[in-house]
């Protein structure tokens, strides 16, 4: 694949990365606050709240930046028993812009650039930073995001059309995100 090709297909992965965030804001937008410390349904302990989730998907992009871009500033972390629905949409914007910045330095093709590797932590291989670095991060949050609709649906707080059907929404949050559509 010619380098121009290369460059474009990691542009859509930037778009795509860029609107991710925008997608949990969208949740935490209109997520009942109800919902954001309700415990799962089940064994007392077998699940993470809401709140706990969207603690984890904060605290791990730290760990990403950490490990894999420590030039980047990182914003503080979470704490699960105490974050609000408000410090979490504010903590959120920030590791994502962090993350944001990590893959586009990651992914330009810059011989000098600063993000070589991409580690997820101690607990596991690291890896070269390229595109799968992206699918990685990428799927972690849409999984949760997945796990954090459920839940809400479960706990008898499901979110309203306009944001369970958001997150798929792409044009929009990219024209929302001023973000120019990735060409076909």
């Amino acid at each position: 694949m010619r380098k121009a090709q290369l460059l474009a297909n990691h542009s859509a992965l930037i778009a795509t990365y860029a609107i991710n965030d925008a997608m949990n804001q969208l949740i935490l937008a209109h997520l009942d606050p109800r919902a954001w410390r309700a415990a799962p349904h089940g064994k007392k302990g077998s699940g993470r709240s809401i709140a706990a989730i969207f603690v984890h998907l904060h605290n791990n992009r730290l760990s990403w930046l950490r490990n894999s871009a420590p030039h980047l500033k990182c914003p503080a972390p979470l704490d699960p028993d105490r974050a609000t629905m408000k410090q979490a949409a504010a903590a959120h914007k920030k590791s994502a812009a962090q993350c944001l910045r990590m893959l586009q330095d990651a992914l330009s093709g810059d011989e000098d650039r600063k993000v070589k590797k991409f580690s997820r932590g101690s607990w596991s291989q690291v890896w070269p930073a390229t595109p799968t670095m992206f699918a990685y991060m990428f799927s972690h949050e849409a999984h949760h995001r997945g796990q954090i609709l459920m839940l809400a649906h479960q706990l008898g707080y499901r979110l309203p059309v306009k944001a369970w059907a958001g997150v798929w929404w792409w044009e929009k949050l990219w024209k929302q995100a001023g973000i120019e559509r990735p060409s076909v």
